[in-house]
């Protein structure tokens, strides 16, 4: 069932778990997405980047909206990191029940404009808000911030950026980073930053948590494995995670996992079966790695059974 990522979050935060938001690119991650949410009975946030978008176009947008409405559970489908008014606007058009304008890059006062005149035309057709402030270094699609550039969220601007602006929800940047690589050394969380904003903004806001994805090792060493290439890799440890869930965080995403899911499975799948040239046989494997994923996520997240 289709509705709006706040009536999921909402929920989350004042009953203290974290959801889910995982990012697609194609039928077969959508469908692993949603088998692993209806699996475990639980809310789900499907996110689009512009990059999907432009990938999948129009095809993908109706594929993921049709999906997203037949399923026994909570879906929102989120816009992931919009970066114009009129990328927002066509994501609302095309049915998006959240989307996410991202002016991190932009000075406050650009942010808060910017971002204030997106909240207005979303919430007129009933769709939630977020927005960031802050920026995360590592890369993802063309967002890139060297970690020099990175800017962890100030508390007292984020309170008067979700005062004038009106978003429903608010990503911080407290030390994580996009990709495969987080860091040097252990990824951190900035956890008494993050206690101090949830307390600005109160405790039933729902705070994002971006750059979230765990890299699992044992994807890791099964990737090389099977011919990948990857370099010291890393993710947000699990306590890490469960521990910001209870300082505030309500939206978790994920991406990285995914894709690390699907190429290992794939390669694993044409090793093992050199012969083998229907799509099926190659997608299907990778479908239900990804599915596994999403499941171990839904369940460290406390969110199964919330639907």
């Amino acid at each position: 069932m289709l509705v709006t990522g706040l009536e999921i979050l909402a929920k989350a935060r004042k009953e203290g778990y974290g959801v889910g938001a995982f990012n697609t690119n194609n039928m077969e991650i959508t469908q692993a997405i949603l088998e692993a949410a209806e699996a475990k009975r639980s809310p789900v946030i499907i996110a689009l980047s512009e990059g999907a978008l432009k990938y999948g176009g129009r095809a993908l947008t109706k594929m993921v909206h049709e999906l997203a409405r037949d399923a026994s559970v909570p879906v929102a489908i989120h816009l992931d990191h919009g970066h114009s008014y009129e990328s927002v606007l066509r994501a609302l058009y095309a049915g998006f029940t959240s989307v996410m304008i991202d002016k991190s890059g932009e000075p406050f006062d650009v942010n808060v404009a910017e971002t204030k005149r997106v909240a207005e035309a979303a919430h007129a057709v009933g769709a939630s808000v977020e927005a960031e402030l802050g920026r995360l270094a590592g890369v993802e699609e063309h967002v890139a911030v060297d970690e020099k550039d990175a800017l962890l969220t100030n508390p007292r601007e984020a309170q008067i950026f979700v005062e004038r602006t009106g978003i429903d929800f608010l990503a911080v940047a407290i030390g994580t980073s996009h990709g495969p690589y987080k860091g040097k050394g252990k990824p951190f969380i900035d956890h008494a930053r993050l206690v101090e904003i949830a307390k600005l903004l109160g405790p039933d806001y729902p705070l994002v948590l971006h750059g979230a994805s765990g890299v699992p090792q044992e994807l890791v060493q099964r990737f090389r494995a099977a011919g990948g290439e990857i370099g010291d890799a890393h993710g947000i440890a699990p306590e890490d995670i469960q521990k910001a869930i209870s300082e505030g965080i309500a939206k978790i995403n994920t991406d990285t996992d995914l894709r690390l899911a699907f190429t290992t499975r794939v390669r694993e799948v044409l090793n093992a079966e050199p012969a083998v040239f229907d799509p099926r046989k190659i997608l299907g494997p990778a479908r239900e790695e990804m599915r596994k994923v999403v499941e171990a996520r839904i369940d460290l997240f406390g969110s199964a059974g919330k639907a």
